[in-house]
């Protein structure tokens, strides 16, 4: 392997690394049909075909912890957890990870913050997921990987890369920080809310959707990405912003697309629009 990816990888670098005994491929496939819905499609498409070497991580099994009072759909999982489930798919220290889906890198994106926040700087998420992968005509396999176990590493997140709870997001915003909320306009409006009990969005957040971080199905280039979030930074740094969606999964699209922009810095509010719901005395705005 010539290089080390921190952000994203196309299909053709990737490729020409397959066998490499320092890279680890994760499938990170997943269907949010419905609230509360335990996905298998996902794992069944793992089964049915997948990069060579692929293991498997589901959202809500491995990439999220026990839900609990203003946790969100897809809580934040704990550092004993984490480590437990990196260890399980052979994700050792200093080891290339690379995650893709075939949601635009929406679920992908969720394994790439969760290992940055606990430590791993060699990860990246495969650009154009499954189908740009298809569209090569690159190798696929179906047998289930034999993989060794990493060695079980106990590790703590960098709390400077979260916010845990809604009294965290009030006081970035009472402090000027920008709120950026990755889901679709209609339901950042309060238009249709399909998975949480109320509409809209937090009062004082900012709307952008993940899908304008891609163009036919794939990032920006860093260049027109950074030109857009500077726009909407409008002068501040990245460390002043914090992003949020339905759960906490799609918001890390926007923190991946800054992070390939030089733009690092930002926060996930982890909980996100489930978390911040969960409380009947949370303020709601509706509109644009």
């Amino acid at each position: 392997m010539s290089a080390r990816w921190t952000t994203l990888v196309d299909a053709a670098t990737l490729a020409a690394s397959l066998g490499d005994p320092r890279l680890r491929i994760v499938d990170c496939r997943f269907t949010l049909a419905v609230a509360g819905a335990s996905d298998g499609i996902g794992e069944a498409a793992w089964r049915e075909g997948h990069l060579p070497g692929a293991v498997y991580a589901h959202l809500e099994r491995d990439l999220s912890g026990p839900k609990g009072p203003g946790l969100g759909r897809h809580p934040w999982p704990s550092a004993d957890a984490f480590a437990a489930m990196r260890s399980r798919l052979g994700i050792s220290p200093g080891m290339q990870a690379v995650a893709y889906d075939d949601s635009d890198g929406a679920f992908a994106a969720r394994l790439w913050w969760l290992l940055r926040s606990f430590g791993h700087r060699h990860v990246a998420v495969l650009d154009g997921g499954w189908a740009a992968w298809r569209a090569g005509g690159f190798p696929v396999e179906t047998a289930v990987p034999q993989i060794e176990t990493a060695p079980l590493i106990a590790g703590t997140c960098d709390e400077t890369r979260l916010l845990r709870d809604a009294d965290a997001v009030q006081r970035h915003l009472d402090a000027g920080g920008l709120l950026l909320d990755a889901r679709a306009g209609a339901r950042f409006r309060g238009e249709v809310e399909p998975l949480d009990p109320r509409a809209g969005h937090v009062p004082g957040a900012r709307n952008r959707p993940y899908a304008d971080n891609l163009d036919a199905g794939r990032f920006k280039s860093a260049g027109v990405l950074a030109s857009e979030f500077d726009a909407l930074l409008g002068g501040r740094a990245a460390s002043d912003v914090a992003v949020m969606c339905g759960s906490g999964v799609t918001a890390c699209h926007h923190l991946l697309a800054m992070a390939h922009a030089a733009r690092d810095g930002a926060k996930l509010y982890a909980p996100s629009w489930s978390g911040w719901v969960d409380d009947p005395g949370r303020g709601v705005a509706v509109g644009a």
